[in-house]
């Protein structure tokens, strides 16, 4: 395009000269909008951890337990932490208190957002340190369906749980793992791959 000519209907010059075309001005404002909405996103699931803060820290002061909290994203989701002494009761057996809480927690993120969360609530390390055992447990039964070829049947476990062992058994050639039963005796078959 010279400077006399007039631009195609597709075509647009800027302020420097500059040819775009009308789908590159698409492109570009479509790239915009997807670095826009990934912040968004990422800003929506650390809102979501602020408000679950703060419905932990009113449960804390309810209880007149002391913690600190931390409120973070981590792989997609938002986590909130909770460290201090004093905290098993929180957990309780196994972590179903911890996991009650959570529910709890849950759904005070979605009365405010209206929105369902996949918030994962941690008190004292709890998670980091079961996900420790159930990689142990997983390596094991992996080890006992490779040396006697035949499938096995670990205890019934969280959501969370069997996640974790599903991971470990996923990462590991030779083997497969599928959950079977219902809540709360929903368990993991760890077996050959087909």
């Amino acid at each position: 395009m010279t400077e006399t000519s007039t631009p195609r209907a597709d075509e647009s010059q800027d302020a420097e000269g500059t040819e775009t075309t009308a789908k590159g001005q698409t492109e570009a404002a479509e790239a915009d909008r997807g670095t826009e909405q990934r912040s968004t996103g990422e800003s929506d699931l650390f809102r979501q951890s602020e408000i679950a803060a703060d419905y932990v820290e009113g449960l804390l002061d309810i209880l007149d337990y002391d913690g600190d909290i931390d409120e973070l994203v981590s792989g997609g989701r938002p986590v909130v932490e909770v460290v201090g002494g004093r905290l098993q009761s929180l957990v309780g057996q196994r972590g179903a208190t911890l996991e009650a809480l959570q529910e709890l927690t849950r759904l005070a993120v979605f009365r405010q957002t209206g929105t369902p969360s996949r918030l994962l609530l941690d008190v004292g390390g709890y998670r980091a340190g079961r996900r420790k055992e159930l990689a142990a447990v997983a390596k094991n039964a992996v080890e006992k369906v490779k040396e006697h070829g035949e499938l096995v049947r670990l205890e019934p476990m969280s959501a969370f749980e069997r996640k974790c062992v599903h991971d470990v058994v996923n990462a590991i050639d030779g083997v497969a793992s599928e959950s079977e039963g219902v809540e709360p005796s929903r368990r993991i078959i760890v077996r050959p791959a087909d």
